[in-house]
Order: structure tokens, then C-alpha cells, then sequence
């Protein structure tokens, strides 16, 4: 699996940062895409990876600024053309979501040729996608913005097949069943399935923040997670002034992060007046403040999951 970031500005576009749109690649896990946000010109973005829109299966919208949905419009059309056809979409968002793809396919005369779900979102809310579960947190934002916590399914161990042959079980069907199952019985004897197992691997916990500024959420969202997408679009300057326009200083990412046990955090909604030599300072000055890795993506950076 990998995170791969397309868009990275923060409001504005740059010549170097497109606005928000990233990408949740399940491979191998799943053969398919999630995206988190939408900004403009995301469908362009794509044409210079090797995403395919026809396996893209969820979009997930954080809040409904401009920046963070502009590019729907584009991406929802044109999927029908790339491979899309059939293939079920589902769009997950604030309320108001459905009412906005709602009326521009309407009035630009659009017609989809696969199903389109919109599920508008609430705190609290969860859900379940080939065996992850989403959790959904209210951010605070001036506007309603949600953050999605992702759990990925336990990896069972694979099977030591050299004890069981020692036990006297040789292989065949039975194996499947000490694959399947916590107990399993044979001639009389139940045998412990852990016993002829490596040990399992627990899911990866990843968490997508919207625009926020630090909040109680926040806190429950991250815990312990592995990796951390979340906007900072003050890497340093006035805290204050980050938080009258309800978004987030560097400071509140690293503390949110410090007291949550993350092990890895993944920047992005980087204001534009920041160029490519100040980013390249602070994220130096940012990771030694800090045990957690950091990354502030640019546009087209891809981050592997384990």
C-alpha cells in the first residue's frame, strides 16, 4: 500500500502545488484507489501516475471549500470514459456534498454510465469496506470539516508447516482449517492453531485530516495511528494568526502527534507563500523537534505503507 500526494497547496495553486487531492493505494491488499478530497485539476494530476480512475472505488471529502471539491466534477465524468463503466462509486462528504455534484451534472448535462453513492457524513459515523473500518471526527474549521481514520484488517501468520509435519499431519485440507480456525480437532486431539503459526501483524491505522485547528477530536483520530495526513498551513510565523482563519501551526501538528503516539506525519496544504528553499529549512529545523518521522509532501510524493 501507499500514500501518493497530487495535490499539496493550501487555497491557491502554485506552479509547483496543485490544491488538495490525495490517493490511498490498497495494492496488493485491494486492487483498487481510495481518494481523500478533490481539488482542482485532479484528473490532470493523474494523468502523470499510473492511477486508473476505473479503479477508483471512494472518494472521501473532507469539507466543501473550493479548493477541496473543485476537481469532482472532472474526475466523476471522466471515469466514465476511463474504464469506470459499470464500476460503482461511492462519495463520502459533509452535508451539502450531494447537493453540489447533484446540480453540476444537472446543469452541465452530465450522465454517469455507473452507479454514484453519496453518503453525507456526521461525527460518529462508521463504516465497513472489504473488512477496514472508517472512523469519521468532526475537525474545526469554521465550516463543517471531517477527519476519516483508517484501520486496515489483522494479518493472520502464515503456517509453519515444517511443525505440523513433525506433529505427524501431513498436508492437505486440514491445513486450510488450521488456517481458519483457533482450535482444530484431529484423531481425537485438539491442537492450539497459534502453535503452528508465525505471529500475525496488526492493521495499519491511518488517519486523513481535513483543514482544522487543533481540537478535542483531533486527539482520538490520531491515537497510535502509523501514519498521519494532515494540513499545516503555517510551518512556522504567528500561532494566533493560524488559528483566526481555523487552520493549523506547525506546533499543534507536532504536539497532536507527540501525545498520540504517531510514527509517521505526512504534511500537506502548505500556504504558497512558502517556497521550495523555506520548505527545505524548516522540514530540517521541524525534524528535530520531534521522535515522529515527518514528511512535507510535494505534489507527486508517494510515501510506502509496510
Amino acid at each position: 500500500m501507499k500514500i501518493i500526494c497530487l495535490g499539496t497547496s493550501a487555497g491557491l495553486p502554485t506552479k509547483e502545488r496543485n490544491t488538495q487531492t490525495t490517493i490511498l493505494s490498497l495494492n496488493p491488499l485491494y486492487n483498487e484507489y481510495w481518494m481523500f478530497d478533490c481539488g482542482e485539476a485532479a484528473q490532470h494530476q493523474i494523468l502523470h501516475t499510473s492511477i486508473k480512475l476505473g479503479r477508483l472505488t471512494h472518494i472521501f471529502i473532507s469539507h466543501l471549500h473550493g479548493d477541496h471539491i473543485f476537481g469532482l466534477p472532472g474526475v466523476l465524468t471522466s471515469r466514465s470514459f476511463q474504464g469506470g463503466q459499470d464500476k460503482k462509486l461511492t462519495l463520502y462528504g459533509p452535508t451539502g456534498l450531494k447537493q453540489f455534484v447533484d446540480t453540476v451534472l444537472t446543469i452541465s448535462c452530465s450522465h454517469l454510465n455507473y452507479p454514484l453513492e453519496i453518503i453525507e457524513i456526521d461525527h460518529g459515523d462508521e463504516f465497513v469496506i472489504n473488512d477496514i473500518e472508517i472512523t469519521v471526527g468532526a475537525l474545526k474549521h469554521g465550516i463543517p470539516s471531517f477527519g476519516y481514520r483508517i484501520v486496515m484488517p489483522d494479518t493472520a501468520g502464515n503456517l509453519i508447516k515444517e511443525k505440523l509435519i513433525a506433529e505427524g499431519i501431513a498436508p492437505g485440507p486440514v491445513y486450510k482449517e488450521f488456517k481458519l480456525h483457533e482450535q482444530v480437532t484431529l484423531n481425537g486431539k485438539i491442537y492450539n492453531t497459534k502453535d503452528f503459526k508465525t505471529a500475525g501483524k496488526k492493521g495499519k491505522k491511518l488517519v486523513f485530516f481535513g483543514d482544522t485547528m487543533p481540537c478535542e477530536n483531533e486527539v482520538s483520530l490520531a491515537e497510535n495511528a502509523d501514519v498521519v495526513v494532515h494540513e499545516c498551513t503555517y510551518l512556522d510565523e504567528d500561532i494566533e494568526l493560524s488559528h483566526k482563519y481555523y487552520h493549523s501551526h506547525i506546533d499543534d501538528v507536532l504536539s497532536l502527534v507527540s501525545s498520540g503516539n504517531v510514527k509517521k506525519l505526512i504534511i500537506n496544504h502548505v500556504s504558497n507563500r512558502y517556497t521550495t528553499k523555506d520548505i527545505n529549512r524548516l522540514s530540517a529545523e521541524i525534524n528535530t523537534k520531534t521522535e515522529c518521522e515527518v514528511f512535507i509532501a510535494d505534489d507527486f510524493s508517494e510515501y510506502d505503507i509496510e
